[in-house]
């Protein structure tokens, strides 16, 4: 509401929304709540560990991560939080399968067979996928 004050009166304000302009003053007046400054530090935490787990990490896994070091949190306040923070797991893709097997197309015919003993120079061709360990 503070940055309204910029578009609106106060007085119009305080008029539509049913609240005294007395009771808007002390509500800008007023300390943070307790409540309030925690949920700013595990907001920050939050953030932490899931940039942390390179944004893979969602509620639960943020959650038991800052229980097991120690940070006494509900799962349900690290979700509301996450959520009011934007902050969200990357999901995984869909595995796509590109290759039907199943078709009445003609297959090529295998020409080298278990033989690999060229006859000639650029007569056999081969290839092989390494793969990682």
């Amino acid at each position: 509401m503070l940055v309204e004050k910029a578009f609106f009166p106060v007085a119009f304000m305080c008029r539509h929304l049913a609240v005294s302009r007395g009771g808007f003053y002390s509500w800008c007046k007023r300390l943070e709540s307790e409540r309030s400054r925690q949920n700013r530090r595990l907001a920050t935490r939050i953030k932490q560990v899931h940039e942390e787990s390179r944004g893979t990490y969602g509620s639960p896994r943020v959650h038991a991560e800052m229980v097991a070091e120690g940070t006494p949190v509900g799962r349900h306040r690290v979700a509301k939080l996450m959520r009011q923070e934007g902050i969200r797991a990357r999901r995984k893709s869909r595995f796509v399968k590109t290759t039907d097997s199943k078709h009445d197309l003609p297959i090529a015919p295998n020409l080298v067979q278990p033989d690999f003993s060229p006859t000639a120079l650029n007569r056999l061709w081969a290839a092989y996928e390494r793969r990682a360990a």
